[in-house]
């Protein structure tokens, strides 16, 4: 069973940051490196390790190197991103092909750096993609209402609408299926995404009648055979 390393503690203001690498020599270079830097970094030693934290954890970006055993990175990010994981993402690489490279952005990545590489060039893309990441709205479109993720917070638009406050979970269960409106997710996929704890997928059941009875029924959609899809809320 692949080891992965404890969840870190992000601290206040410290972007928190996932690394996939497999590599022990570089990965605990790089752990050094971005730590010292200022960041709080998770690491996975392959591609399904990978998988299991991005879909699980939050994080402000991701990187990952290309040849990873178990899942391929190019592949691993294409998976992420099939679930709605926007995470900013950078593809460490000994392959310098422009066909590889092309295919690593075709596949969701925002950057692509060759090994070896410059540590002050590797920081310097860092700091852009965080920028890219802060820059984006926490604030979500879900039709007539907004999602505040910051605040927690349903706003009905108009003047006078009425305001309703989330709990966390509802608030991150919500945030999923708001960001990938024309989805629809699985049970299991909405408890890795949302939820932190491992727990059964009834929890889930359990989180969207609490945001339908807030937000009403057709907040959230039941797709037979599958799960849930945001609705109109």
């Amino acid at each position: 069973m692949t080891e992965l390393t404890p969840p870190a503690v992000p601290g206040v203001d410290q972007p928190h940051l996932l690394l996939v690498e497999d590599d022990p020599q570089m990965s605990d270079m790089l752990v050094e490196l971005l730590s010292e830097a200022g960041h709080t970094v998770d690491h996975a030693p392959d591609g399904q390790a990978g998988l299991h934290l991005g879909l699980s954890r939050d994080y402000q970006v991701i990187v990952l190197d290309r040849g990873l055993p178990a899942i391929e990175g190019v592949d691993l990010l294409r998976r992420l991103r099939s679930r709605g994981v926007t995470t900013p993402a950078l593809v460490l690489t000994a392959r310098a092909a422009i066909a590889d490279r092309v295919e690593g952005l075709d596949a969701g990545a925002e950057d692509y750096l060759t090994k070896p590489f410059d540590v002050d060039e590797l920081l310097a893309r860092l700091r852009a993609l965080l920028r890219r990441h802060t820059d984006r709205s926490p604030v979500l479109s879900l039709g007539q209402h907004t999602l505040d993720v910051t605040t927690r917070q349903v706003r009905e638009l108009g003047t006078g609408g009425r305001t309703v406050t989330l709990s966390a979970r509802e608030c991150a269960l919500l945030h999923v299926l708001a960001s990938r409106p024309t989805r629809a997710f699985t049970r299991e996929e909405l408890l890795s995404r949302a939820f932190d704890e491992a727990e059964s997928p009834g929890a889930v059941d359990t989180y969207v009648h609490y945001l339908r009875r807030k937000l009403g029924h057709a907040a959230i959609r039941t797709v037979r055979g599958i799960g849930y899809q945001m609705g109109s809320a």
